[in-house]
């Protein structure tokens, strides 16, 4: 089960980047550049949140952790515990 600040935090980007591309291009008002907003307020929403989710996933499941050599964990450990 995920701890809840991350289904929180997953939930509101969500729904922030989806009112963007999603509900803020109805409000446009008609003109010659109607289509070029639109399509920017779209592309920019769905480029910004898969970056946000992938930065945040990849923070889950790191592909490589902390190396450290034997004496600094045993001084780590005397100096920690």
């Amino acid at each position: 089960m995920a701890e809840l600040s991350f289904v929180i935090s997953i939930c509101v980007m969500t729904v922030f980047w989806g009112i963007v591309g999603g509900v803020l291009p109805i409000f446009i008002p008609k003109g010659p550049n109607r289509g070029v907003i639109v399509t920017m307020l779209i592309l920019t929403a769905v480029c910004c949140y898969l970056f946000w989710l992938i930065a945040i996933l990849a923070q889950l499941n790191p592909l490589f952790g902390p190396v450290l050599s034997n004496d600094t964990i045993w001084y780590l450990y005397f100096h920690w515990a």
